[in-house]
């Protein structure tokens, strides 16, 4: 039984020795919330113990990668607030770190294992290995790669050429157990059998991800990878490979490796990128806060402490680590992001609120027109508006009274609060409000009275109101909304909802 970690990286934290992370994404469609939870952890781990993170873009895939998706993944780490030190527009003593740059190494890199015998060429078509497996099946033993053109013979080589048939490399497992020890989930042992020889050249010549992730994490000295669960199963074949970089004097050392617990969706699945809570592109457009959104992933496997769910991304970082990391899988639950983020929004102070909301008060968001929008209104009410939003997108919805010719028609509302009597009680509203001081506490004051009138306590008195000057039942303080919008508005509102109600 080999047991491949390094005794000096298992305790290179406790020596003092700075951690070299990466966090290596694939710019295919849009950035998901379990990628950014990776990165994180990684990110975290980096800063928490004085060490290096790198960015690396693993852009092999042709058919499947896009400059867009790339330009995506930049700006979004930008948005989240990770720097990293090594990568795309820093740069670094590795570089490139796009490994569609990097084709040569890996080429140079085949060529060598495959002169020290570490790999093969393999020449099985998909209709044998179909065929192989299945009979493996049928016959109860493991169904990956029997190892067919391990050892083949010049002379059988050269048969398969003449026919024509074109051969993938693979790498040559070991004969025996892999015992590692994971960050998170301890020592882990795989049986030879259920890891068998696996591809890593295409037959064309392109290098597989088996391949150049762990030829780049050699090559860039990769200390830990901490990576999610879904990975696992290809841990043993990476760490053969490394044993093999070392001894061709490629790799330093085998990394450690930390395996991160599957964030879990709807009907305990797996958050896959076709989830639509998965894109990180819909949090932005809602309106999250980067650090409410980070605040709420870092609880996906983490935990700062028993009774503690609020928390900034640099008390995450003083207290994250890794063996901290809860093995067991994390469900994502959207309405928990959502009161975390609510909680970063009411720690904001009024004018980051007042600036972070902009995006919301402008086409193509707002309703209103823009030589409507009236800045120093706003100003007057966004201190309100912060204590009841939950993402900065709802701003639009709870400000929009202000800034638009006629509320909003909302039917349900009107229903709910236009009961027999609303008249005669917007009558008397209307006459108070004219007579009164305008302020919130002489406001509230005046409806106070004119529901005594009609034997209404406040809250079903200020109803009719509400309505008529915001079109909803729920909103902001009403009496300061009120002392904002201006008595002229105000008024001319209830005089619009009485003749509604003639009518």
């Amino acid at each position: 039984m080999a047991n491949t970690n390094s005794p000096n990286l298992s305790t290179s934290l406790e020596q003092g020795v700075p951690p070299r992370v990466r966090f290596c994404p694939s710019p295919t469609g849009n950035p998901h919330v379990g990628l950014v939870r990776t990165a994180l952890f990684n990110w975290a781990f980096a800063r928490h113990h004085g060490g290096t993170l790198v960015f690396r873009i693993e852009d092999t895939d042709a058919a499947r990668d896009s400059e867009e998706s790339y330009d995506q993944l930049l700006d979004s780490m930008r948005w989240l607030g990770f720097d990293w030190d090594e990568g795309p527009e820093v740069g670094g003593p590795h570089a490139p770190y796009r490994q569609s740059q990097r084709m040569d190494i890996y080429k140079d890199v085949a060529e060598k294992l495959l002169a020290g015998g570490y790999a093969y060429h393999c020449y099985c078509t998909t209709e044998e290995l179909d065929t192989r497996r299945e009979a493996a099946r049928a016959a109860g033993k493991p169904s990956g790669y029997d190892g067919h053109c391990r050892d083949l013979t010049a002379e059988q080589t050269a048969a398969y050429e003449a026919e024509g048939r074109t051969s993938i490399v693979r790498f040559r497992m070991p004969d025996e157990a892999l015992t590692f020890t994971d960050l998170v989930r301890g020592e882990l042992t795989f049986q030879p059998e259920n890891v068998p020889d696996y591809g890593i050249v295409r037959a064309n010549g392109a290098p597989l991800y088996t391949l150049v992730n762990p030829v780049d994490d050699a090559l860039m000295e990769i200390t830990h990878v901490l990576r999610g669960e879904d990975l696992l199963s290809s841990t043993p074949r990476q760490i053969a490979l490394y044993k093999a970089l070392i001894e061709l004097g490629i790799a330093k050392e085998t990394p450690v490796f930390g395996h991160l617990p599957y964030v879990m969706g709807e009907g305990n699945k797996k958050l896959s990128k076709r989830d639509p809570q998965a894109s990180l592109n819909l949090y932005r457009e809602r309106g999250f806060l980067p650090q409410g959104l980070l605040n709420y992933l870092s609880l996906l496997g983490w935990s700062i402490a028993e009774d503690r769910d609020i928390f900034s991304v640099e008390e995450m970082v003083a207290a994250f680590d890794i063996k901290d990391v809860n093995a067991n899988p994390a469900r994502f639950d959207l309405k928990k992001c959502e009161h975390i983020n609510a909680e970063h929004i009411r720690m904001l102070d009024v004018k980051t609120f007042t600036e972070s909301c902009g995006p919301w008060l402008k086409a193509p968001f707002a309703p209103w027109a823009p030589e409507a929008f009236d800045a120093a209104r706003f100003e007057a009410i966004a201190p309100y508006a912060q204590t009841r939003v939950t993402v900065l997108s709802d701003i639009t919805a709870n400000v929009d009274f202000l800034f638009l010719d006629e509320p909003v028609e909302d039917e349900a509302s009107w229903a709910k609060a236009m009961k027999e009597g609303s008249d005669a009680l917007l009558v008397t509203a209307r006459a108070k409000l004219i007579e009164s001081e305008w302020n919130a506490e002489a406001l509230k004051s005046a409806i106070l009275a004119a529901g005594e009138e009609h034997g209404l306590k406040l809250g079903k008195a200020q109803a009719p109101v509400r309505v008529a000057v915001t079109g909803r039942t729920i909103g902001l303080p009403l009496f300061e909304s009120l002392e904002i919008l201006g008595r002229e508005k105000t008024v001319a509102r209830i005089d619009a909802a009485l003749a509604k109600l003639a009518a």
